[in-house]
């Protein structure tokens, strides 16, 4: 038994080995919404961000996006921890467009903080292979 497992493992690292770069050069955000608002009201409603999502992100990246639901917490400057809702939005992109579609994930960050008293949206970026 052991012997066909590793038999049937083999042709898949071969041809890991012959075709390292499968894909394209892509560059993947992710965004990170917090629900909490500044101003004491109420958190951001789910149906709040779907909003959100279909007037601002999706115009923007309208090829598609992966929506995460989340759970975040962070120390205030009371020292209090925060325990939050929140949203991860994964953005997949041409590496050779990264320029210009920063240029739409900052203003969407912008509107989100504007809109919702938020004091940050969160940003992360890496570059990987994708393909689709």
């Amino acid at each position: 038994m052991l012997m066909a497992l590793l038999g049937a493992g083999i042709p898949a690292l071969v041809g890991a080995a012959l075709h390292p770069d499968v894909g394209q050069p892509y560059q993947e955000t992710r965004l990170y919404f917090g629900t909490q608002r500044a101003d004491g009201r109420d958190p951001v409603e789910e149906r709040e961000f779907m909003r959100f999502l279909d007037l601002e992100i999706t115009p923007a990246f309208p090829e598609g996006l992966t929506l995460h639901d989340g759970y975040g917490q962070w120390r205030g400057q009371d020292g209090k921890i925060v325990r939050e809702t929140s949203y991860e939005v994964v953005l997949l992109y041409p590496e050779k467009e990264a320029d210009e579609r920063s240029t739409r994930i900052e203003r969407i960050r912008q509107a989100y903080e504007d809109r919702y008293q938020q004091d940050s949206v969160g940003r992360s970026d890496d570059k990987i292979s994708a393909g689709f």
